[in-house]
């Protein structure tokens, strides 16, 4: 070998040397990501975790993930609370902790998972979304629409219908719900719930008012109550329509929408995009491509319940 040769070679080992220790130092860095949402969730949070362990990111090693709940303090003081810590990324669970991250002027970039965001001032458009905060946005507004159809469809004969709703719901959200209802022949009471230990409250009031079926509203606080909205539901003996299969896993009639599992495991390829040094403002946000009609026969016996083939030819999964 030369000499120029040799010094060739010894170059590009302390090149490789070098870059793999640079590659090593990289990979001990630990990454904080803050989760928020209206309560726990564990079934959203372990799809986002199973999604960052598809992407590398080991959780104690290089990646540490900090859970906050705005049912357990003001949200003020929850938001506040985060731009204090010094996250890379905040992951949002739903419109309100997303709207109240974006209020308090938080410059951490923010993954979202929520309803129309544009409607709801958090990004400028859906293509290029500018600022600090992208992700996943949920049109709930058509999605419940098709609810109710469906829930029609399962229910020829319900007259009155109970829609369980969060005060933030009433300027967007309700009036297509509204419309809606008045073409298929539901007369509507409006459940207004606050915050968890309002849900029996509500039931009780769409009990004595003589409603024969429920819809909660799409609405990150009733997927996380979920259980408690199902067993209240069934307690009273009223067939109801739900967001997602999660609901219909556990023991609601149906459900329709997307899946949520995939929606938060695609929320991790956001983190990790922002992580590697892509800015929030150039990521497009995304719609989920996967919905489901989930039905649980279970239940439907349990109620009484005659679901029709029809709607049973649609399912994309029965409850047996």
């Amino acid at each position: 070998m030369t000499k120029r040769a040799s010094a060739l070679a010894g170059l590009a080992l302390v090149l490789v040397l070098g870059s793999t220790a640079i590659g090593a130092q990289s990979d001990k860095k630990s990454h904080r990501i803050a989760w928020l949402g209206p309560a726990e969730n564990t079934e959203n949070l372990r799809a986002f975790r199973d999604g960052l362990r598809t992407l590398g990111y080991i959780e104690g090693k290089n990646v540490v993930i900090e859970e906050r709940y705005a049912g357990q303090l003001p949200l003020r003081d929850v938001t506040s609370g985060l731009a204090k810590r010094n996250f890379d990324v905040i992951l949002t669970d739903g419109s309100a902790v997303t709207s109240a991250v974006k209020q308090a002027g938080i410059s951490v970039p923010v993954v979202f998972v929520s309803g129309d965001p544009v409607d709801r001032g958090l990004v400028a458009n859906l293509s290029r979304p500018g600022g600090t905060m992208t992700g996943l946005a949920v049109f709930a507004k058509e999605l419940n629409v098709k609810r109710l159809e469906l829930l029609r469809e399962a229910l020829p004969r319900a007259s009155r219908l109970g829609v369980l709703h969060e005060p933030e719901h009433r300027k967007a959200m309700l009036p297509p719900i509204e419309e809606a209802a008045r073409k298929l022949g539901f007369r509507l009471t409006l459940l207004e719930v606050r915050n968890a230990s309002d849900m029996p409250r509500a039931v009780a009031a769409a009990m004595k008012d003589n409603v024969t079926a429920l819809m909660p509203v799409s609405s990150a606080l009733f997927h996380a109550e979920r259980q408690r909205l199902v067993a209240l539901a069934a307690k009273n003996g009223l067939p109801a329509i739900y967001e997602n299969r999660a609901f219909a896993e556990a023991g609601g009639l149906m459900s329709y929408g997307p899946d949520m599992s995939d929606v938060f495991r695609r929320a991790a390829t956001y983190v990790h995009k922002i992580i590697t040094g892509t800015k929030a403002a150039d990521l497009p946000v995304e719609q989920p491509a996967r919905f489901e009609l989930i039905i649980n026969q279970k239940a439907a016996k349990a109620l009484g319940v005659a679901i029709p083939s029809s709607l049973r030819l649609q399912a994309t999964q029965i409850i047996e």
